[in-house]
Order: structure tokens, then C-alpha cells, then sequence
């Protein structure tokens, strides 16, 4: 297949990696822009890009919180422009603590009762697209809950108090003094925000086992073409994945906070100020915009189209 300089340029966004090499991994792929990321990252050429490098979407993240449970929802909306509409903000804002009486499933949210209408808050969003005259999709919903303790929130990009551009959960289980959880929690929160790479969980018991056997597989590649004896090659592997454990579980991820600490310590500073011990229990990560694929426009094609139908 014809491989579109389009094409080529979006790579090289996610990559960092030079036009031709980006022209050379399409090529080799037929196209496939998630292989290609593979085949440059095989040859040591580019590390991992994420999804959330090509996408874009409107709207607005949510949190509420009440102690042991917090929810975080996403509205989307056409525009910006709309985002920092006060009554879209308000709907948001309202969507958020219906959320926080549901188990924070987007159907779960989308049934609940829109508080003063008589509606779902399906139905309120049916009708503030009516009122405000732009489309709306609540995409997405998630709650996170501690049994005792606290689970700690943080809005990035905030454009008022818990609506931003991203939202962050964070659970604390731990009956130590609520104050020290709460600003822990928080800045634990700001840490999943800043991290990079994001972590994808609490420790490595958690990865998903078709991550794991996905970065498995590159790495092997790597190693084989370094020419390797196999039993070293398997140890190289190995050692790589240690690292990639190191750069993805939370816990092994150097704090944010202050640049030095590792996670782990710091829990076990927070620990100490709280008076008891403190298991984080998970995290959630809404970063808006993420999974909805960037609509690609050509305008003089637009423009062209617009005339014929004249």
C-alpha cells in the first residue's frame, strides 16, 4: 500500500524518530501504525508511544469525592469553546456527584437520577444538547473505593475546582490519620498525573499478562538481533523486563514529589506521619481526549467537495 506523507509525520510525532526510518517502519508494516511503533522499537530506534499521543476529543473531565470513594467521568463536547461554557461546566460538575451514588459504570451514571428534573442524566445530557446546540457523549465513568481510608483525587488543567483536562483517582487503605491520607493521596494523585511513562499499575502483579507478553516479545527481538548466544539473549530479556517493571508499576516509579524518592519509600515516609500502614490499592487516570482517534483533515479536499456541490 501507498504509504501517505501523513502517515509518515504522524509516526514521527509519536516517535521522535527521523522521516525515513518512520517511512521504512510503514512500509515494513503495510501501514499498521501500532506495528510500526513496534518494528522502530525492536531495532532500538524508539521507545514506547501511547495512543494518547494521537488523539483529541473536547469536553471536560469531572471528579467528585466523599472520603473513601471518589468517581471521575468524561463529558465530551464538539468544541472548546463549549468546555468553558459555565452551564456545561455545571452539568459536568453534576453528572460527577450523581456518579458517586452509582458503582461508576457509564451505564450505571447514565441512569442515574439528574437531580431537580425528573430526568436520567442520559436524558439531561439529551437536553443540554438541545439547549446549548452542540453534541455531547458522555464516553466514560470509573469509581474507586477503600474500605477505610482515603482515596486521593487531583484535576489537572483545571479550568474550575474538579473539572480539568485530566483526572486522577488514587486509594489509600489505612486507618491512619484522614489529614496526612488526604494530602498523600493528593500528591500521590499528582504524581500519576506527571509521570512519565504513566504508570499502568500499582506493582508488577498487576500488569495485564498480554502487556507483559507484548513487551516480551520486543525485547527478545531486540536481543536476537544483537547477535547473542540464546542463553544470553534470554538474560538480556530479563533484565529488560525488570526495567520496564521499574518504569510502569507505580510503586517502583521515582516520586515526582521530590525527583529522588521511589514511591514505595514514600509511602512508607507517609506511613510514619499517619501512624499506621498505608496500601495503595489502585488508581484510575482519565486523561481527556484518550482513545478517541483524531479526525484527519484535508481541507482542500473539503473545499473541493463544498464546490461540486454548488
Amino acid at each position: 500500500m501507498a504509504i501517505t506523507s501523513q502517515q509518515v509525520k504522524e509516526l514521527r510525532e509519536m516517535t521522535g524518530v527521523g522521516m525515513m526510518d518512520c517511512k521504512k517502519a510503514l512500509v515494513e508494516t503495510d501501514g499498521d501504525m501500532e506495528a510500526a511503533v513496534d518494528w522502530l522499537r525492536s531495532r532500538g530506534l524508539a521507545k514506547a508511544a501511547k495512543k494518547a499521543d494521537r488523539v483529541a476529543a473536547e469536553g471536560l473531565i469531572g471528579v467528585a469525592s466523599a472520603g473513601a470513594k471518589a468517581v471521575v467521568i468524561e463529558l465530551n463536547s464538539e468544541t472548546d469553546f463549549v468546555a468553558r461554557n459555565e452551564a456545561f461546566q455545571a452539568l459536568v460538575r453534576a453528572i460527577a456527584e450523581v456518579a458517586l451514588t452509582t458503582n461508576g459504570s457509564v451505564e450505571a451514571v447514565k441512569a442515574g437520577d439528574f437531580p431537580g428534573t425528573g430526568r436520567t442524566v442520559e436524558g439531561e445530557v439529551t437536553e443540554a444538547i438541545s439547549r446549548i446546540g452542540e453534541n455531547m457523549t458522555l464516553r466514560r465513568a470509573a469509581a474507586l473505593s477503600v474500605p477505610v481510608g482515603v482515596v486521593g483525587t487531583y484535576v489537572h488543567a483545571a479550568v474550575a475546582p474538579n473539572l480539568g483536562k485530566i483526572g486522577i483517582l488514587v486509594g489509600l487503605e489505612s486507618t491512619g490519620d484522614k489529614a496526612v491520607l488526604e494530602a498523600f493521596g493528593r500528591q500521590l494523585a499528582m504524581h500519576v498525573a506527571a509521570a512519565s511513562p504513566s504508570p499502568l499499575a500499582v506493582n508488577p502483579d498487576e500488569l495485564s499478562a498480554e502487556i507483559v507478553a507484548h513487551e516480551r516479545a520486543i525485547f527478545k527481538e531486540q536481543a536476537m538481533m544483537s547477535g547473542k548466544p540464546a542463553e544470553i539473549a534470554e538474560k538480556m530479556v530479563e533484565g529488560r523486563i525488570r526495567k520496564y517493571y521499574e518504569e510502569v508499576c507505580l510503586l517502583a516509579q521515582t516520586f515526582v514529589i521530590d525527583g529522588e524518592t521511589k514511591v514505595a519509600d514514600a509511602v512508607k515516609a507517609a506511613e510514619k506521619d499517619a501512624g499506621a500502614p498505608i496500601r495503595v490499592t489502585g488508581f484510575v487516570r482519565f486523561v481527556l481526549g484518550e482513545g478517541v482517534e483524531k479526525r484527519q483533515s484535508d481541507f482542500a479536499a473539503e473545499v473541493a467537495e463544498a464546490a461540486n456541490k454548488n
